[in-house]
């Protein structure tokens, strides 16, 4: 049996994570943590989900519990995220890490400290979402420079960064396709006079409104025609079991970095 430790526990994602580990075979929860104030802190985990007093109290020390699990699921924050890393490389323990958010500077720092460790480091835990980078990694090989390129995201208005981790992971994988820098060719909004659209712009635009779990859009435009991929979530569920996949599958795999598409077996040639 597999033990895990979830922290923001009292998050919605964590909450729901809590809640389907309850549900799945092979894997319990033996540990939950919130950042020290949280009201929730002190609380069996299992009353707020209505799963009844299940033994697991949310606490505010990851370090202390940590040792009870063989892995970490963490969506927090990428400050919190890196500390909860070292944690884990200290411990020996696997990690799991669904946070969004990181700029450049802290995805090498992670990136770094994630090789000494096993971990699972993904913008979208998503199944769909994953073989949909996949996919849009083929067409944009197909298709070429010959059809302009553009992502629209949506989110609920509670989300903190833009555009999301999804569509800077599919930014990145549309860029690397078709021989581009994304952090030269990306356009991330219009106003004004904008002049003529170059080819080499990947354009990535973002909405935020009521409680849209996430939505992602990459139109592939040429003359006379286009091709769109959609891929819509409708709840939080997917991302939680697909992070209960990772860990579960996680904990047997020796030290490294590892994203979903290792996870799932969708990298070609196997993990870098």
């Amino acid at each position: 049996m597999i033990k895990a430790v979830v922290t923001g526990a009292a998050g919605r994602m964590g909450g729901r994570i809590a809640t389907l580990i309850a549900e799945t075979e092979g894997i319990e929860l033996a540990g939950a943590v919130e950042q020290k104030g949280h009201p929730a802190i002190g609380k069996d985990m299992g009353e707020g989900l209505g799963l009844g007093t299940i033994g697991v109290p949310i606490g505010d020390d990851l370090a202390g519990c940590v040792e009870q699990g063989d892995v970490i699921i963490d969506f927090t924050s990428p400050a919190a995220s890196f500390a909860h890393l070292r944690i884990a490389a200290q411990k020996g323990r696997a990690i799991v890490i669904g946070s969004t958010g990181f700029n450049a500077d802290e995805l090498r720092r992670v990136r770094e400290l994630a090789g000494t460790v096993r971990c699972v480091l993904a913008p979208n835990m998503s199944v769909g979402v994953n073989v949909l980078f996949r996919v849009l990694a083929d067409v944009a090989r197909i298709l070429g420079d010959d059809y302009d390129v553009e992502l629209v995201e949506a989110h609920h208005h509670r989300k903190k960064d833009a555009p999301s981790g999804t569509a800077m992971k599919m930014g990145q994988i549309l860029a690397e396709s078709l021989g581009r820098d994304l952090e030269h060719v990306g356009v991330f909004s219009r106003r004004g006079m904008i002049g003529e659209r170059t080819k080499a712009e990947i354009g990535i635009q973002t909405i935020r409104a009521g409680d849209i779990v996430g939505d992602h859009t990459v139109m592939f435009a040429g003359e006379g025609e286009r091709l769109e991929f959609i891929h819509r979530a409708h709840s939080r569920d997917n991302f939680a079991r697909g992070a209960i996949r990772a860990a579960c599958w996680l904990v047997g795999q020796p030290n490294g970095l590892y994203d979903m598409q290792d996870v799932l077996g969708l990298r070609r040639g196997g993990h870098d």
